[in-house]
């Protein structure tokens, strides 16, 4: 267990605390898996009506940390663990999902709050996914989802421009459900959960099943982008993109563009 992940569960909320302020709350493998045995005892727990993901020290989450990406092996991954095991996850948690977003959200900090229920954020908050900066390309569903949600353009510009999205514009696209301040921003959310947990649990449980649909075309695309994330990041691109952000020097991949 990882106290990098803090979990309380305190009159039926189930708070999941992202705590590694030295890395901006960067996630390596043992949180995501903490976060998954939570949310998984959760669901199953009685004295869970919804999960609640926050940041500390004004930031939710840097993304993940990259000096795990620049060093994996390539081997085989169980799948049902780490941040491949929480991503699959994500569409199949039973209980709403609450996201209180301060500071810097990065990559899956960006991604995963297309599958939170409720997401409140500051004005603080930059959502950003530098996924095609490092080589490789979206993932927790978001090239399905993002589009759904936000319209193409706008995805696009979030996905693969890499433009970051304020509070503001992550409302305006229908991400964020609304802005208030950093000191305000924890109780708004715990606020919203109580109130879940209050509601009859049978109906809440239904309403939120018909809303959310079925999840297996989520899942599938989910499929479908860790196959090509991989390859991606076996990629010679990925690996220059890697090799720069630990060199601190700008990538270059003018010689890409010249094969194929």
């Amino acid at each position: 267990m990882t106290d990098e992940v803090i979990v309380e569960i305190r009159d039926g909320i189930q708070t999941l605390r992202i705590n590694r302020p030295q890395k901006k709350n960067a996630l390596i493998a043992p949180m995501y898996n903490r976060m998954i045995d939570a949310l998984a005892s959760g669901d199953a727990s009685a004295d869970v009506a919804a999960h609640v993901f926050l940041g500390c020290n004004g930031v939710f989450t840097a993304g993940n940390d990259i000096n795990d990406f620049a060093t994996r092996d390539g081997g085989a991954r169980d799948e049902t663990r780490g941040a491949a095991g929480f991503i699959r996850m994500l569409p199949t948690v039973q209980k709403p999902m609450i996201a209180a977003v301060d500071g810097l959200a990065v990559g899956i900090g960006t991604t995963m709050l297309f599958h939170c229920d409720l997401v409140y954020a500051s004005p603080s908050a930059s959502l950003r996914t530098p996924f095609l900066d490092l080589g490789v390309v979206p993932e927790a569903g978001s090239s399905l989802l993002a589009p759904m949600r936000m319209g193409m353009q706008r995805a696009f510009e979030l996905l693969c421009l890499g433009e970051p999205f304020n509070a503001q514009r992550g409302y305006e696209a229908g991400l964020v459900n609304q802005v208030v301040s950093s000191e305000e921003l924890e109780e708004v959310a715990i606020k919203a959960a109580t109130r879940l947990a209050m509601k009859p649990p049978g109906a809440l449980a239904a309403a939120r099943k018909l809303l959310r649909g079925d999840p297996s075309a989520i899942q599938a695309q989910i499929g479908k982008e860790t196959e090509v994330f991989a390859e991606r990041l076996a990629s010679g691109e990925a690996q220059e993109a890697f090799s720069a952000f630990l060199e601190k020097r700008k990538p270059d991949f003018a010689r890409f563009r010249q094969q194929g």
